[in-house]
């Protein structure tokens, strides 16, 4: 209907267009084309990108490329953009054309239409600032996308940093809370020698912190920025010094310090390696949280028939038939998200490996898994430590029961009565039910004053050699 629609041009024909939309022909065309999930850019993408071209703005005005009015214009509306104002123009599915080229497209269109609005124009009046020949400066599709998406998971991944000091500190808490605590180990599933419930969980703290810190090794890589190599890795149609002007630019407009020029531009457009990096980090970080969950799952079993040695808080009933059921399903939670994050994982590698010569064209899809799996990480890992880690209590009188029955205290007999012999005590307390001090004292093997002296907690949880009577 006139007036609802405005009739726009491109190298293919002519389409008309929400009149009031800020996206062109080139975007609605990729909308029609990819129907397929119904996903679209994360915001922080749609930042990244806009963030992107707002730095090149300023440097094609620093390098006398483009007329400062157009190009202040351009500046301010991808700074809109970037602020998330224009998020709702983004309509381009995730599954799209290779490379990541509609999502360039659509974000030339927006900000080339705000540009315009601020200028004074009618949007669709391109004549004034062009999407291609103005936004689009000194750009190229292959070189913005994968400079957007180090942006992006940078600034998102600081989130998932700050979660896991989060996490990491609960879990120190826990082990220190928990430090006196003795209880049986289990290796196998089965009775082992006697461990602290405190160095349990600072284990799982180690484990945490040392995934941390692999990630932020690989987000370190992810400052190498190939933006100025435009299609290939050349630098055609860029001035001589746009690459080093852009760059600073960049770090201004990022606020993200540290950034540098990628050692080679081909290598920066061609390779997805430091993508796949982070990738992989996010996946070892997720096997360590499902080891972790399962585990406070198997610990916390029960409350009757299980382990119980510790419980975990109780956030919403459990069963929808049986009454007064808790499940642990904060720590079922953090598995699924681990097990999706696993999942991403092979989805980048796969499209890391299915680039071609000068380009990976598999960006888009890289794009969405690396993000996605930031994001759900970073709020699976916060609701876990304040719904389920800070919450822990531990059942002391249970664990030492537990250490008090396990035949795994045989071992620490080795050194006064042999392995054979040692072996042949844990073979009749698991027959018969009785205790190994049970045993050991009705076998004189040990009086009740030397089994106290030499199996005190502190005594068989620690390097040492358990000392022979005299």
């Amino acid at each position: 209907m006139p007036g609802k629609f405005r009739i726009e041009k491109d190298t293919l024909g002519e389409k008309p267009v929400p009149a009031e939309a800020y996206y062109g022909i080139q975007t609605l065309r990729a909308k029609e084309n990819f129907p397929i999930s119904g996903i679209l850019p994360k915001p922080v993408f749609i930042m990244a990108t806009a963030i992107v071209k707002a730095a090149s703005a300023r440097a094609n005005m620093d390098l006398g490329l483009l007329d400062r009015r157009k190009g202040a214009a351009i500046l301010r509306a991808a700074q809109e953009a970037a602020a998330g104002r224009l998020d709702k123009e983004f309509i381009v599915d995730v599954y799209q054309a290779g490379a990541g080229t509609s999502h360039n497209m659509n974000a030339n269109e927006v900000i080339a239409n705000r540009a315009i609005e601020l200028l004074g124009g009618r949007k669709g009046g391109y004549d004034i600032v062009h999407p291609n020949d103005h936004v689009n400066m000194s750009q190229s599709t292959n070189d913005t996308m994968p400079t957007a998406l180090r942006i992006a998971a940078f600034i998102s991944s600081s989130d998932l940093m700050e979660a896991l000091e989060g996490l990491t500190a609960e879990l120190e808490k826990k082990s220190k809370e928990f430090s006196k605590i003795i209880k049986s180990g289990r290796t196998h599933l089965q009775d082992a020698v006697p461990v602290t419930l405190g160095a349990e969980f600072g284990s799982y703290a180690a484990s945490v912190k040392s995934s941390a810190q692999k990630i932020k090794t690989t987000r370190d890589g992810l400052k190498k920025i190939g933006l100025g190599g435009t299609a290939v890795g050349t630098g055609l149609n860029t001035h001589p010094r746009y690459r080093a002007t852009v760059l600073k630019m960049l770090s201004n407009e990022s606020g993200i310090k540290g950034l540098k020029k990628a050692p080679d531009r081909f290598e920066a457009l061609n390779s997805m390696g430091d993508f796949t990096a982070l990738s992989s980090a996010l996946r070892d970080l997720s096997v360590e949280l499902i080891r972790i969950a399962n585990d406070l799952r198997l610990l916390s079993s029960g409350p009757r028939t299980g382990l119980s040695e510790i419980s975990l808080p109780a956030v919403q009933p459990g069963s929808s038939i049986m009454p007064g059921k808790v499940n642990p399903v904060m720590a079922e939670m953090l598995d699924m998200v681990g097990f999706q994050v696993m999942g991403n994982d092979l989805t980048v590698h796969l499209a890391a490996q299915a680039g071609q010569l000068e380009l990976n064209v598999m960006l888009p899809v890289i794009n969405y898994n690396l993000l996605q799996s930031i994001d759900i990480l970073t709020a699976a890992i916060k609701a876990f430590t304040g719904k389920c880690v800070a919450g822990i209590k531990a059942d002391e009188r249970r664990c030492r029961r537990f250490f008090e029955d396990s035949v795994g205290l045989a071992t620490i007999l080795n050194r006064l009565i042999g392995y054979e012999k040692a072996a042949q005590v844990a073979k009749e307390s698991a027959l018969t039910g009785k205790t190994v001090k049970e045993i050991v004292i009705r076998k004189g093997i040990l009086t009740e004053d030397e089994w106290e002296r030499l199996l005190a907690p502190r005594a068989v949880t620690g390097p040492g050699v358990i000392g022979r009577r005299k």
